[in-house]
C-alpha cells in the first residue's frame, strides 16, 4: 500500500503530535508500506525553524525508511490570528507542486492531518486527479476552535466558515479523530456513520514506563531533572509538560502556583514553549517554587515524566470536546497522578475520572486545592498513577491501534467502488 501523509506539523524528534505523526509513519513503513510524508519544516513550538531546515527552499529527506518532503514555509514570530491564517495559507499554496509530484508516484490513499484544514481542498484534489482515496485525520476542530476561542469573530464569517468546512469533511472517503465525542461531532457536521473512524493518540507503553519509586531520603541523580533545577529530593514536584498555548488556559497555572506559593515543599516545573511562554513567566517572576525548561527532545520524555508526582494538564472549557490532548497519553502511561480543569461530562473529564482529579476549568482555588491535597498524600498519589498506567496498557496501547488503523486503511481500499457522500 502506498500512502502521502500531509501532515504540516511532523517532528519526529520532538515530543507532542508532530512525533505521533512520524511514529504512525515509520509503524507503517516498518510494515512493509511505502510511506510519504509532506510538511513543513519543524517550528512548533517556538514558532521558530529548527535548525537545520529552511523556511525558503523545498527539501528532501529520509527518516528511518520515511520519505520526507517539505514545503518551504512562512513562520510568523508572533502568531496572531491574521499571521497564522498567513502562515497557514504559505504552506497550503506551497504543499501544491509537492502533491502533484506525486503524480509518477501514485499512491493509495493520501491522508490529510487537521489542522490545516486549509490543505483539504489540495488533497481532495489529489485524490480526483489519481483516482486514489482520501483521508481527514482530526486532531483539533480548528474552525470551532478559533470562533469558541475567540481568535475569530463574526456571525456571518462563522457561518461560511463551518459551511466550508462541512463540505470539505463530506468529500473525503474517510474522517478519523481521536475521541468518542469528536466522533459524534463530525456526524453532527454531516459525515456519513460508515466514513468515520475512531483513530485515538496512543503512547508507545515501551518507551514511556512507570519510574521506581523514589527514596524521598535519597539524594537526587546526577544530571537528573530535580538536580539540575535544584529541587530537593523529598519535595512534590507538579509538572506541566506541552505547548503553551491559548487553548491550554496555561495561566490558571501561575494562579495556582501562586495561592501555593507558602507550601515550602512544593515546586512547579513548566515545560515547553509556546504564544503563552512570556507573559506565564512574567506572572511567575516572583514565584520562586516555579520552574521554566524549554520543550525537551523525544529520549528524554520518559525521565521527564517520571520526575513529577503529579502531573496538570489545563484546559479551556470553551475548548472542551473539540479538542482532546495528547500530552495526557504519556501522563497516564508515566504512572503518576494527573489532575486535569475539564467538566466531567466532557471527553477528557471522562477520560481522566477514576484514574485522576478533574476540576472546573478556569478555578485557580480549586487546581490549588486539588494539587494540595495530592501533594498531602503519597498513597492516593501512587493509587490514581496506578490506575492511569493500567488503562494506557488497556486502551492506549500504540500498536494495537496502529493496527486498528491499518486494518481501516486497507478496508477503505478493498472497496474501490465507493464514492464520496454528497454534501
Amino acid at each position: 500500500m502506498k500512502i502521502l501523509l500531509h501532515s504540516m506539523n511532523f517532528a519526529p524528534e520532538l515530543a507532542g503530535v508532530g512525533k505521533y505523526s512520524g511514529e504512525m509513519a515509520r509503524w507503517l513503513s516498518a510494515r512493509g508500506h511505502a510511506v510519504r510524508v509532506i510538511a513543513a519544516p519543524p517550528f512548533f513550538p517556538q514558532w521558530q525553524v529548527a535548525e537545520g531546515h529552511s523556511a525558503w527552499a523545498y527539501r528532501r529527506g529520509d527518516w528511518q525508511g520515511v520519505d520526507v518532503w517539505r514545503a518551504p514555509t512562512w513562520v510568523p514570530a508572533r502568531p496572531r490570528t491574521l499571521a497564522r491564517l498567513a502562515h497557514l495559507a504559505s504552506f497550503m499554496l506551497s504543499s501544491l507542486p509537492l502533491l502533484l509530484a506525486q503524480a509518477r508516484w501514485r499512491p493509495d490513499v493520501v491522508m490529510v492531518v487537521e489542522p490545516p484544514l486549509f490543505c483539504a481542498p489540495g488533497v481532495l484534489l489529489l485524490s480526483k486527479l489519481f483516482r486514489c482515496k482520501s483521508w481527514l485525520h482530526i486532531q483539533d476542530y480548528e474552525v470551532d476552535a478559533a470562533f469558541g476561542l475567540g481568535l475569530v469573530r463574526g456571525g456571518r464569517v462563522r457561518r461560511m466558515a463551518l459551511a466550508a468546512e462541512c463540505w470539505l469533511m463530506g468529500r473525503f472517503d474517510r474522517v478519523s479523530t481521536i475521541s468518542a465525542a469528536m466522533l459524534a461531532k463530525a456526524a453532527d457536521k454531516g459525515v456519513a456513520p460508515d466514513r468515520l473512524v475512531l483513530f485515538p493518540n496512543g503512547v508507545d507503553l515501551r518507551a514511556i514506563r512507570p519510574a521506581p519509586p523514589r527514596d524521598p531520603e535519597a539524594p537526587n541523580p546526577a544530571g537528573g531533572y530535580r538536580a539540575a533545577l535544584g529541587i530537593a529530593p523529598d519535595a512534590v514536584l507538579v509538572l506541566y509538560a506541552g505547548s503553551l498555548g491559548h487553548k491550554q488556559g496555561i495561566e490558571l497555572l501561575a494562579e495556582a502556583a501562586a495561592l501555593l506559593a507558602d507550601a515550602p515543599a512544593l515546586h512547579f516545573v513548566i515545560c515547553g514553549n509556546g504564544p503563552s511562554r512570556a507573559a506565564l513567566m512574567d506572572a511567575c517572576l516572583r514565584l520562586r517554587h516555579v520552574h521554566f525548561l524549554d520543550l525537551q527532545p523525544a529520549e528524554r520524555l520518559d525521565e521527564l515524566l517520571g520526575s513529577a508526582d503529579i502531573h496538570v494538564l489545563p484546559q479551556r472549557a470553551d475548548a472542551a470536546d473539540l479538542v482532546m490532548p495528547s500530552k495526557l497519553t504519556g501522563m497516564l502511561a508515566s504512572g503518576r497522578a494527573v489532575i486535569v480543569t475539564a467538566h466531567p461530562d466532557t471527553e477528557l473529564g471522562r477520560a481522566v475520572t477514576g484514574r485522576g482529579v478533574v476540576v472546573p476549568p478556569g478555578d485557580a482555588r480549586a487546581l490549588a486545592d486539588a494539587i494540595a491535597q495530592l501533594a498531602a498524600c503519597r498513597s492516593r498519589r501512587e493509587a490514581l498513577g496506578a490506575a492511569g498506567r493500567a488503562f494506557a496498557e488497556a486502551e492506549l496501547d500504540q500498536d494495537a491501534i496502529f493496527r486498528r488503523l491499518e486494518a481501516e486503511l486497507l478496508r477503505c481500499l478493498a472497496n474501490r467502488s465507493e464514492q464520496p457522500a454528497s454534501p
